[in-house]
């Protein structure tokens, strides 16, 4: 039996490095860099390229993807040691190469993209010369798949993509997208899709808004509504087998999932850090803030949540090492994202209140971080959704009890009991023993 909570020490020296190299060179870019996803931008490109060079010498490079990829092929256990340290950066994801959604769709066109898909696309998205961008949300019907509208038509060896997408996230920096559409009108919604890879200049993508989001600080919104008109890709464009677009999904939303939750842990711990070093520092009516009982519940709370959020996070991904099958571990991952949101959101918020008016001001993250709170409450789908398939998950199985009461009622399992004993308790009381009931 192997059971325990150490990291090996090869492990954890690879982890103190990393911790040093996120506070020493990550987060002073930070401040400079408007958004790390944009190779097109000249500062960008001179403070995070020569961060991602240190990086593939440490030989830390995209450690999401197998050594046939040019990655490390770690475990999810040990890729969530290392997003937490991470997750506390705009920036940490992007040096190490291991970013969403570029992450995820490389995975999808590892698995499912052609010769020609991997060599113009795959390559130079894992060198970090490109980005991409992951088309599914349509401003109709939100997440829902079933609902889609987008289609695609095959016509001799092209496929002609019409309709909408909405909150496409960094559309306006991407190279190539990767597009859900309706395929097979007829059939059952789940075999009803097909995804493909289309390239950014395709003629006939209409960019029909650049939405921004509260608390990030763009000149320019990242996540476009998009609309494709009579756009034509070539067949070979097609991930996947016609109608499979669902289990082609799977390949990037269940790592994507646990990924997020991944670097909120950093980020929840970087607010933490902040709590305890302004309840220390602070004074008012002659003691610090740490002396104050209330302050020191919220100290209290904000660690058990954060130490819970983390654990269940770490047990998932050893479940997925431990599986290797993303659909063994579903109830999981909505367990994870469903927490994810309000760890965040209550951290934050008490982060917020430790600090006061400078608390809610724009020279700390308090308040960017609460509305990332429910930017993740919504991404990779909505939590009152992985709510309801964690209960569906956890109550399958579970057969129902006959009668009007329940069998387990403590008068039923005490005349159990009494029946199951009823030879010791008559010998018990032969010998002048007490017997209660």
């Amino acid at each position: 039996m192997v059971w325990g909570f150490e990291t090996e020490p090869e492990v954890q020296r690879e982890l103190d490095w990393v911790e040093e190299f996120v506070r020493e060179e990550i987060e002073p870019v930070d401040q400079l860099v408007e958004h790390a996803w944009n190779p097109r931008d000249p500062v960008r490109n001179a403070l995070i390229k020569p961060l991602q060079q240190r990086v593939r010498e440490r030989d830390l490079w995209a450690c999401h993807l197998g050594p046939e990829l040019g990655g490390k092929g770690y475990g999810q256990l040990r890729l969530a040691l290392l997003n937490e340290k991470l997750g506390r950066t705009h920036s940490g994801p992007v040096v190490f190469g291991c970013q969403a959604p570029d992450s995820g769709n490389a995975e999808i066109l590892a698995h499912y993209g052609s010769d020609h898909l991997k060599k113009t696309y795959l390559e130079p998205l894992i060198e970090g010369d490109i980005v991409s961008c992951f088309s599914m949300t349509e401003p109709h019907g939100g997440s829902d798949p079933t609902g889609f509208r987008t289609t695609a038509r095959l016509d001799g060896d092209e496929w002609i993509i019409n309709g909408e997408k909405w909150f496409s996230s960094h559309a306006l920096f991407a190279e190539f997208l990767i597009v859900m559409a309706v395929t097979e009108p007829d059939a059952p919604p789940h075999r009803s899709m097909s995804m493909f890879v289309v390239p950014a200049a395709t003629p006939g993508i209409e960019r029909v808004r650049d939405v921004s989001v509260w608390g990030h600080e763009e000149a320019v919104g990242t996540h476009q509504y998009l609309r494709y008109t009579d756009v034509r890709v070539p067949a070979e464009n097609l991930l996947g087998e016609r109608g499979q677009a669902f289990a082609v999904a799977q390949t990037r939303l269940g790592g994507g999932r646990i990924h997020h939750a991944m670097r909120t842990v950093g980020l929840v711990q970087s607010a933490f850090e902040m709590m305890k070093r302004r309840a220390v520092s602070r004074t008012t009516k002659g003691e610090r803030l740490a002396d104050k009982q209330l302050v020191q519940e919220m100290i209290a709370d904000s660690w058990i949540q954060l130490e819970q959020f983390r654990l269940l996070v770490l047990r998932t991904a050893w479940r997925i090492d431990l599986h290797r099958d993303y659909k063994k571990v579903r109830a999981d991952i909505s367990a994870v994202k469903a927490a994810m949101p309000k760890v965040l959101a209550d951290v934050a918020g008490r982060a917020i209140q430790l600090h006061g008016s400078l608390g809610i001001s724009k020279e700390l993250p308090f308040g960017k971080w609460v509305m990332e709170s429910f930017h993740m409450g919504l991404a990779d789908g909505a939590t009152e959704v992985h709510k309801v398939n964690l209960a569906q998950a956890l109550l399958r199985g579970t057969q129902p009890d006959d009668g009007l009461f329940p069998p387990y009622i403590l008068p039923a399992r005490r005349a159990e009991a009494r029946d199951r004993f009823a030879d010791v308790l008559a010998a018990a009381a032969d010998d002048g023993e007490p017997c209660r009931g």
